[in-house]
């Protein structure tokens, strides 16, 4: 099991919380002590949601918390608690019991991640002892997956380039008995990979596909595709500076899919695991690639490019083709793919789109259980023909200003021939914060993924 800093084995010294819903207030209120009935009547503490009340012992120490969690919240409000209680030792006394131990143990995880690389936090997070029920291990998987992913995506590019971005997914292979292998540069057109060496070359750093590989050959394929654009200028089509100001963000597929896979592998499933990761800066130089140019991709449709800032699809592309060429039983893929899936659905609930209806349902319902929000949307297929080109197989945007989240997983599923496939158009950022969701990166759709592929592929 992964050791984190958040739990800590000491149950009897710590501090209980008591999770109540604002429902179940008056009655829970009505059989305590008068002085803490005048406490919360100060304070006007009714068990409102994310409502934190601190009740002193006479020693002026904490002799329990209060927690308000509303009527509605899910096991991820519990996360709050991490984020904003003192320093110190606590368990949980009582929570809603339609809040699975589990998830309450991973919401405080993901609640008291801090990113301090350079900027150290005031003061350490609380820690739990572990719930009563709680499957402590997968807990601690999940919690240590999402840190990776916000730990990559939380670094600014000048720290988390192609070549860092490298080292990352090199040093998760090795840390759990993975192959891996790097095509860079060059190398890139010699093994037909054109379309991720388009984008990438006119950046300092050559473009690369990353490749990490675990388990036995003869158990089911899993593959597991990240978009691992480490900068996005927009190329020649430039975005303006408050469109480029996140792009940091913009590996963000390629830190869910490797985050994803440390997950798979430590949790011992029976697959035959195989990631790929197009990683690539998105620059602007004489070497750039144009509006207007055609480019082949790996598996033999010429593309248009009408437009330099749909370059992540681009990459993509050539990364499913080779991931489809060893037949997987279920592909992922993740990106930061476009902006018309938050103007759809908002940062906090990110798109997918699937050619397998039963994935679809499971997918839903594993959204469900692991608290972890997604939302299919259609592969519209009225949609193909307006990819259409004069002059090349297709082109790599639309026709107009609509519909760009759909167009984006339209041209991903030419590329595709999985029986089973789905795409995430992941935001993989929090613009503020929420419970379990310090702001800054985030890791989406990854719970409840990681539920579906053991659902799927059971240890």
């Amino acid at each position: 099991m992964p050791n984190l800093p958040f739990l800590t084995d000491g149950a009897a010294q710590a501090v209980p919380i008591h999770a109540l819903r604002s429902g179940e207030w008056k009655e829970w209120i009505e059989s305590r002590p008068e002085n803490l009935k005048r406490l919360a009547l100060a304070h006007d503490f009714q068990a409102q949601s994310g409502r934190i009340l601190l009740v002193p012992a006479t020693d002026g120490s904490i002799e329990r918390v209060l927690f308000g969690v509303g009527d509605k919240a899910n096991a991820m409000a519990m996360g709050a608690l991490a984020q904003h209680l003192p320093s110190g030792d606590y368990r949980i006394a009582a929570a809603p019991r339609e809040f699975p131990a589990t998830l309450v143990a991973e919401a405080w995880g993901l609640g008291a991640y801090s990113f301090d690389r350079y900027k150290k936090r005031k003061r350490p997070a609380p820690r739990l002892a572990p719930p009563e029920g709680a499957d402590m291990a997968e807990a601690a998987r999940v919690v240590s997956a999402t840190w990776l992913a916000r730990d990559l995506v939380n670094m600014p590019t000048n720290d988390m380039g192609p070549d860092a971005l490298h080292a990352a997914a090199e040093a998760v292979a090795n840390e759990n008995g993975a192959t891996f292998e790097a095509i860079v540069g060059d190398d890139l057109l010699e093994q037909n990979y054109p379309l991720i060496h388009a984008v990438g070359r006119a950046s300092a750093q050559a473009p690369r596909l990353l490749h990490l590989s675990w388990g036995d050959a003869s158990a089911p394929r899993l593959a597991l595709v990240g978009k691992g654009v480490t900068f996005d200028t927009g190329g020649l089509d430039i975005k303006p500076s408050a469109g480029m100001r996140m792009m940091k963000k913009d590996m963000g597929g390629a830190a869910h899919a490797l985050a994803l896979a440390q997950a798979v592998m430590q949790a011992g499933l029976k697959v035959k695991l195989d990631v790929y990761l197009a990683v690539v800066e998105n620059s602007i130089s004489g070497d750039a690639f144009r509006p207007g140019d055609v480019i082949a991709s790996r598996k033999g449709p010429t593309v248009e490019i009408d437009n330099t800032d749909a370059e992540g699809r681009l990459i993509l592309a050539d990364a499913l083709a080779r991931a489809c060429e060893d037949e997987p039983a279920l592909l992922l893929d993740f990106a930061t793919l476009t902006g018309a899936a938050r103007t759809a659905l908002g940062p906090d609930i990110p798109p997918f789109f699937t050619n397998d209806g039963a994935l679809a349902a499971e997918l839903a319902q594993a959204s469900i259980e692991s608290a972890d929000p997604i939302w299919r949307m259609p592969l519209w297929d009225a949609y193909e023909s307006d990819m259409d080109s004069p002059i090349a197989d297709m082109k790599n945007t639309g026709d107009g200003a609509f519909a760009g989240a759909i167009f984006g997983a339209l041209f991903l599923r030419r590329f595709v021939t999985a029986p089973s496939w789905a795409h995430f158009d992941v935001f993989a950022w929090a613009p503020r914060e929420k419970p379990s969701r310090p702001q800054g990166a985030e890791a989406q759709a990854l719970r409840a993924a990681l539920r579906v592929i053991k659902a799927r592929f059971p240890a």
